[in-house]
């Protein structure tokens, strides 16, 4: 018997415990999903842009 409630409460304990975990995540809205995507996108242009300056800078050396 006293084994059972052992395990009982061992198994309550950690179903909250990961019911914790799980509940805890938050959750974005549309418009900060879009404002993430927006700034991602930026972030590559610039990359792109710097990318683009250093080869012509490059191509300028050579000649």
């Amino acid at each position: 018997m006293r084994k059972s409630v052992y395990y009982f409460m061992t198994l309550c304990a950690l179903v909250f415990s990961l019911s914790a975990f799980n509940s805890c995540r938050e959750e974005k809205s549309t418009g900060e999903k879009i404002e993430d995507t927006m700034d991602e996108v930026g972030d590559d242009i610039e990359e792109g842009a710097e990318d683009v300056q250093d080869e012509v800078e490059d191509a300028v050396d050579d000649n």
